[in-house]
């Protein structure tokens, strides 16, 4: 399916790696321009060549921290010099640290609010003149968790809530010129979860990749997911095929999740 989005513009956050470098190749195998972002710059860098082996458009790296307001700034300034605009903007960031309660202190809460709400807030506020111009779109990567808790992800679980009722509200506010949404991933097998589950393969929790892999499944599709399957979705929700899908959450997880809304 041609998404019709060659030649648009993309701002992908924290696709230097995970879901939101699955992300940025799926924009750019759709020739879209993206622009993707990472704290290490060997990182993107490395992420910056393999996005550009599946892309018809170009691809351009910014380093940048999240949780500071002038890298936020200089990444939507950035895009809009290299592409003369934003047509999209994703948000992605990497997940906060596990634990319970009990176990999380102060710092914690405002260091993954920081991380979570207020780079979506500075990101939104900055991409928003931009996004009008054209059929602006954004998409938030959250977490089931949204959903669904998850034992031992207190912050996942509490702080994530606060992107979704931000996406619900940009929704309203910014419609119709620009439509937001949100993905709500369970796992995928993403470089992180492949580290962990070699990481117990040596450990000797199980005889093999594969064992390991499975035990990550815990759907009714008897798998992980596909990191590009969540990007496929965050590129067709970036489209006119999604053009009348409005403030939705959409878990991307197998059918793990056992909300009924």
């Amino acid at each position: 399916m041609d998404f019709e989005i060659a030649g648009n513009a993309a701002l992908i956050t924290a696709s230097s790696s995970g879901l939101g470098k699955a992300s940025a190749k799926a924009l750019a195998a759709e020739g879209v321009n993206v622009v993707i972002n990472g704290r290490d710059e060997e990182r993107l860098a490395e992420a910056k060549a393999e996005v550009e082996a599946v892309a018809t458009g170009e691809v351009v790296a910014q380093a940048g921290d999240l949780t500071d307001p002038d890298d936020i700034e200089t990444l939507v300034d950035r895009t809009v010099e290299e592409f003369d605009g934003i047509d999209h903007l994703v948000t992605s960031a990497g997940g906060p640290p596990s634990g319970s309660f009990l176990d999380t202190d102060d710092e914690d809460w405002y260091q993954a609010y920081d991380l979570l709400v207020m780079s979506v807030v500075r990101l939104a506020r900055a991409a928003e003149p931009h996004l009008r111009e054209g059929e602006g779109t954004i998409v938030t990567i959250t977490s089931r968790s949204v959903k669904e808790a998850i034992e031992n992800l207190v912050l996942s679980n509490s702080v994530r809530m606060g992107v979704i009722g931000l996406e619900k509200t940009l929704s309203q506010e910014f419609a119709p010129e620009i439509r937001s949404n949100a993905v709500l991933p369970g796992p995928h097998e993403t470089q992180r979860i492949k580290d962990l589950v070699n990481q117990a393969v040596e450990r000797g929790d199980y005889d093999s990749y594969e064992e390991g892999l499975a035990d990550w499944a815990g759907n009714p599709l008897d798998r992980i997911g596909d990191p590009m399957e969540l990007g496929n979705t965050v590129a067709f929700l970036s489209s006119p095929k999604s053009g009348f899908i409005n403030g939705t959450a959409i878990p991307i997880d197998g059918g793990a999740t056992g909300s009924n809304l």
